[in-house]
């Protein structure tokens, strides 16, 4: 693949997992008007996050990446968006405080609309219809008419996402992300969970430092940082035609950027070496994830980051690794040997929940929240034994109270997943859960830390 890169030069090539769009002439409207729009995100807002994860893939940070497995136009509202911001947030503490680690924020959101099915089609009441793909290309109603792609989807996706947007920068910037407010971030039902109580220790020990700091005369009204958050956003650029009407030469480097979100990535199902997601993410700047299922070979998985990060650039490329609870200890050991043979400045996070998956008894598609936790402490316990750094998580969660993941703290059954169960796609973590795998997580990068023995933390800003 050393053929010149453009923006288009995808569509010279294979493809997989995109819609066909019945109405050509609409398509190209509709991505015509998208490269006219101005960005959601900027080149330097990109770099600025690279930098970040370059110091995930030293071992100085620790990179949490979270959010819905698909964002509806339907439920887009400023208090779905707090609720989710907040339970974020209070991962983040737990993981900062607990594990004594800075923490790279990076939310699945303001961009994440579309979803790689594993079919086409599917069967509703005796009828075949197209599959839902989320709000960008189709409906979610069971009707011919709804899972038909339309391509005016693309435009409400900008627009939603530009709000969203809008919203993260004010919560992050505006004063809710202060370190102050720490208490008043529990939601409702964590104050009655089980949790509770690890969560309001952490709570008081970050405001008895606070209160300390104060007393120093380190004021958080004179320190920025300990009032406001860095916060990026990412999705997977499935939907290439809308990931090209939003690329843009940044006019300071001279460099292409995806402008669509801060931090893009290419699925288990699109990661073909000669296709066309592998050849548009090669030629944009941002860093760039590659999800890592049971079926990658080390040699497939070298050719993947000699064609995404020929310049061995920190930073640049973060694996994910997806491969279910029990087979972990079969896949992971020889792809991170191939990459530390090779040298590769990589970041690792691990993606416990798209291996997970199963159909409950009542016919519900849900997540067993044990072995989320088994994933997550097998991935720790490989990179640990290979000598290698267990750099993030990437979760699935939403910061409203749902059943859709059984067990937890509050152990939800299978008989408990129709009472709020509200994804139109992949089953989420709720708020608790959420946060009981922060503690895990923290956890685990405590072990990490103590094992690699002192050494000197740079704080990602």
């Amino acid at each position: 693949m050393t053929e010149r890169w453009s923006p288009s030069s995808w569509r010279d090539r294979p493809i997989e997992q995109s819609p066909v769009y019945p109405d050509a002439a609409a398509l190209k409207a509709a991505e015509a008007q998208l490269s006219t729009f101005p960005p959601l995100v900027f080149a330097g807002e990109a770099r600025k996050l690279k930098r970040h994860l370059a110091q995930v893939s030293r071992g100085e940070a620790f990179l949490l990446q979270g959010g819905d497995c698909a964002e509806s136009f339907a439920e887009h509202s400023a208090d779905n968006i707090r609720d989710f911001f907040r339970v974020f947030l209070q991962m983040a503490v737990v993981l900062t405080y607990a594990a004594a680690s800075p923490v790279v924020k990076v939310g699945r959101i303001a961009g994440q609309f579309a979803k790689p099915r594993s079919s086409p089609t599917e069967i509703v009441d005796g009828v075949e219809l197209p599959i839902y793909r989320g709000d960008i290309i189709n409906g979610t109603e069971a009707t011919p008419e709804q899972r038909i792609p339309d391509p005016r989807r693309q435009l409400e996706a900008y627009r939603q996402s530009a709000a969203t947007l809008n919203l993260l920068r004010a919560f992050a910037n505006g004063g809710y992300a202060n370190l102050d407010f720490v208490h008043q971030w529990m939601l409702g039902f964590v104050k009655e969970s089980p949790q509770s109580g690890r969560y309001r220790e952490v709570a008081d020990r970050i405001a008895d430092a606070l209160d300390f700091m104060r007393a120093c005369g380190i004021d958080p009204e004179r320190h920025p940082e300990l009032k406001s958050t860095e916060f990026f956003t990412s999705h997977e650029a499935l939907l290439l035609g809308y990931e090209q009407a939003l690329t843009r030469v940044d006019s300071t480097t001279g460099d292409w950027y995806a402008t669509s979100g801060h931090m893009i990535w290419i699925g288990d199902r699109t990661r073909q070496p000669d296709h066309a997601h592998i050849e548009y993410c090669r030629g944009v700047k941002n860093p760039i994830g590659l999800k890592c299922g049971p079926s990658l070979k080390p040699d497939e998985l070298m050719r993947l980051i000699e064609l995404l990060d020929p310049e061995n650039e920190p930073g640049r490329l973060t694996l994910i690794a997806r491969f279910g609870a029990d087979k972990v200890f079969d896949h992971l050991p020889g792809l991170i040997r191939a990459v530390k043979t090779e040298g590769r400045h990589v970041v690792w996070s691990c993606d416990p929940m798209h291996g997970n998956t199963i159909k409950s008894q009542s016919g519900y598609k849900t997540r067993p929240f044990d072995r989320i936790l088994q994933e997550v402490r097998a991935f720790f316990d490989v990179h640990r034994a290979e000598g290698s750094y267990a750099g993030g998580v990437h979760v699935e969660m939403t910061g409203n109270n749902v059943t859709e993941c059984t067990g937890g703290a509050r152990a939800i059954s299978d008989a408990d997943l129709r009472d709020r169960y509200h994804t139109h796609c992949d089953p989420r973590l709720n708020a608790e859960q959420a946060i009981e795998l922060a503690f895990l997580v923290a956890e685990e990068v405590k072990k990490e830390r103590l094992a690699r023995g002192p050494r000197q933390v740079i704080a990602a800003e």
